[in-house]
């Protein structure tokens, strides 16, 4: 289980330097292992915050962040991910596996569709006062979902941020990082809390998930999106098959 897990880990974090949506592989393949869903979706915690880490020092060593728009994004990402961790635990595991599925059929949309949202300008005209709260609101927001579940929420960052702020994809994937570090953080301590993570499985899947993320900034550059959403395409899909067959059970 952990070899298969570590793979996964590893082509997560892969695809997750290139395109975001790195969750949408570890957290099939863990329910497909057959761990609950609490357990699967804090596991897959476990080991993102890793990656997640290792990507947000990354871009804030070479400026790829708004440090002035940093603080509130990750206090909001903070507190939003607790509320979204904790509601998460409260839903019984059995309504939780088709929620699961539906939720991972929208976020491989939202994935597969990023590249051809490529905003040049913000779609309202917010004012320098206003742009703190669109910021905070983007950041519990989707800091809630990254809590409650959490796959494809990396591209839904840089999607709001673009759109909002009128942000290159490079400066939204760097801004969407401070969120996706704070909501992971936060969505561990509330799952490790309630006993919900295996770190025997999270552990050497974030290890793996480092690696494949060193991996996956060289393949970017010779192979690009194209190359990644196919992956996501094909292994997605094969995970969707594969949660409704076990809810036909």
């Amino acid at each position: 289980m952990t070899a298969a897990a570590c793979a996964a880990a590893f082509v997560a974090g892969l695809i997750d330097a290139v395109a975001g949506g790195g969750g949408l592989i570890t957290l099939p393949v863990l329910l497909g292992l057959g761990l609950p869903p609490h357990l699967a979706i804090g596991t897959s915690k476990g080991q993102a915050v890793f990656g997640t880490s290792a990507s947000a020092a990354t871009f804030w060593r070479r400026g790829g962040i708004d440090r002035q728009r940093a603080p509130v994004a990750f206090i909001s990402g903070l507190l939003g991910s607790a509320a979204g961790a904790s509601a998460v635990l409260l839903v019984p595991p059995e309504p939780l596996r088709p929620l699961v599925l539906v939720l991972l059929i929208g976020a491989a949309a939202v994935v597969l569709g990023r590249p051809y949202l490529q905003p040049r300008q913000p779609i309202a005209a917010l004012s320098p006062r206003a742009l703190p709260w669109a910021f905070a609101a983007i950041g519990l927001g989707l800091g809630a979902y990254d809590g409650f579940f959490g796959p494809g929420t990396g591209s839904m960052l840089i999607i709001a941020f673009a759109l909002v702020a009128g942000d290159s994809l490079t400066r939204a994937s760097g801004n969407a990082k401070v969120v996706n570090l704070a909501s992971n953080l936060a969505a561990v301590i509330v799952f490790a809390a309630r006993g919900s993570i295996a770190w025997a499985i999270a552990l050497p899947m974030g290890a793996a998930t480092i690696l494949g993320a060193s991996v996956g900034a060289r393949l970017a550059l010779r192979r690009g999106d194209r190359f990644v959403r196919a992956v996501i395409l094909v292994v997605v899909s094969a995970a969707v098959i594969k949660v409704a067959f076990d809810l036909r059970r």
